[in-house]
């Protein structure tokens, strides 16, 4: 487990600045660590400090939450506060953020156990398909018995007789010997690649998709996954390359070798120890003064959070799931209204407040090439794939940094996704004739270059970075 010294490091690869938050976050999540270690009796009286982030939009709060859960491999969601709606209305209750939890810790664990897997799937699905191509490609058809299969099994009834008969029946000549040989030699002509544009045929299960229109009114069943265990799942055969059909083999394979009932069970402990829920613009729920109009509503779906925070038991279709022991971190502006109209109760779930500052221009100059995710960092790679290399000087850096700056001061600040949009306005010529058909063109993106596209005073030029 990191350090809170080490956790900062981290995040100060992908965030700029806010050196506050991010201590207070890496205590947070040292502090779980830290109460893993306790005896049973003592864990169970401990329960997270969650975390209240104040701050204008574009700073750094979500990505802050998500970077953490990453270290720690850790269930995260983002929700938006104001998608909620207070119980008796038409929208999504309270309790779906538990449950998209769930579902975000599910594939968690099916991904580690799809790594533990992967070379028994591989191989399995390598013999399916060794079987594919000594019968031309095609999948072999079941010998029609008049249904007689399908009562001995539903009987329980053991029809080895009946199959040795069968096999008998159709006077196969072939010994034994000759059948491993042709497929330890196909086994070998698949493994160097001779097969892989040969055309196999494949059996895949139709999937059973939601329900959009029962979405829209905050209802999240899948009437599929519901009558899963009763109606038999639909399937279909496909047509596709040995490539394509070795990624669909391996993935059922993959499927009968993970164990549900343990991905579940290791699925609702993560969710309940070590799950991170991020609620967004939790300032536009609270109530500004005064109970009249809308504000009856935001109350109330402030009452409605409250028990999740406090720690309820929340019904998902894995099963009964603790909220306790889980990490909130909630997150506004905070511009019109401020944290103290938050219901008294909610505000004492969240003690931990944090300020977050606004960005300066040497942030904006940082952000553009210090992370491991800078913008221009991630422009030059794109049109380094069209034949374009770009190489940026630091008086256009500089350029930059100052009109997001200067945009976000005299309009909304919506933080450093400014840089986005003025960087994709000043790069839309070179965008639109890369063509990649060309030799490698090293273009310099200097003061002069900057001064073309750019006005310094322009104020008409500027609207056009504002979004």
């Amino acid at each position: 487990m990191l350090t809170p010294k080490q956790i900062v490091e981290a995040l100060d690869k992908y965030i700029v600045g806010q050196d506050d938050a991010k201590r207070t976050v890496a205590i947070a999540l040292r502090n779980r660590y830290r109460r893993s270690l306790l005896s049973d009796e003592m864990r169970e009286e401990i329960i997270p400090k969650n975390i209240i982030m104040v701050g204008p939009t574009g700073v750094g709060k979500t990505e802050i939450a998500r970077r953490l859960a990453k270290l720690v491999d850790a269930p995260f969601i983002k929700v938006e506060a104001t998608k909620f709606t207070e119980v008796g209305y038409v929208g999504r209750d309270v309790d779906s953020m538990i449950r998209d939890l769930m579902e975000a810790s599910v594939r968690l664990v099916k991904q580690k156990w799809e790594v533990r897997v992967r070379v028994t799937a591989e191989a399995a699905a390598e013999q399916r398909i060794v079987e594919l191509l000594l019968n031309e490609g095609k999948i072999p058809q079941k010998a029609n018995d008049n249904g007689l299969g399908a009562l001995q099994k539903l009987f329980g009834v053991n029809d080895t007789a009946t199959q040795l008969a069968a096999q008998n029946s159709t006077g196969e000549t072939a010994s034994t010997d000759e059948k491993h040989g042709k497929r330890a030699r196909m086994l070998d002509e698949l493994r160097s690649g001779m097969h892989e544009n040969d055309i196999i045929e494949v059996e895949v299960s139709e999937n059973n998709q939601g329900n959009d229109s029962m979405l829209a009114m905050g209802i999240d069943i899948n009437v599929g996954e519901l009558f899963g265990g009763v109606l038999p799942k639909k399937t279909k055969h496909r047509r596709v390359t040995v490539a394509e059909g070795r990624r669909i083999l391996i993935a059922e394979e993959t499927e009968k070798l993970t164990d549900m009932d343990e991905v579940i069970r290791e699925a609702i402990e993560k969710a309940e120890q070590s799950g991170i829920i991020f609620i967004d613009e939790i300032d536009k729920i609270a109530a500004n003064g005064g109970v009249k109009g809308p504000d009856v509503s935001r109350e109330g779906v402030q009452r409605d959070i409250l028990p999740i925070v406090e720690g309820s038991t929340v019904n998902t279709k894995y099963g009964p799931v603790r909220t306790n022991y889980m990490l909130f971190i909630a997150a506004g502006a905070f511009h019109v209204s401020k944290v103290s109209d938050l219901i008294p109760e909610l505000q004492g779930r969240f003690p931990i407040r944090v300020e977050l500052k606004p960005l300066t221009i040497e942030d904006y100059e940082r952000i553009l090439t210090k992370p491991h995710n800078a913008i221009i960092k991630q422009y030059t790679a794109m049109l380094e794939t069209d034949n374009i290399h770009l190489v940026f000087t630091e008086e256009s850096i500089r350029a930059i940094a100052q009109y997001a700056y200067y945009a976000n001061e005299n309009s909304e600040n919506i933080g450093a996704r400014r840089l986005h949009t003025i960087v994709e306005n000043l790069l839309e010529d070179i965008s639109f004739n890369a063509t990649g058909e060309h030799p490698m063109i090293d273009v310099t993106i200097d003061e002069r270059y900057m001064e073309e596209h750019l006005s310094k005073n322009g104020e008409s030029d500027v609207d056009r970075y504002i979004i």
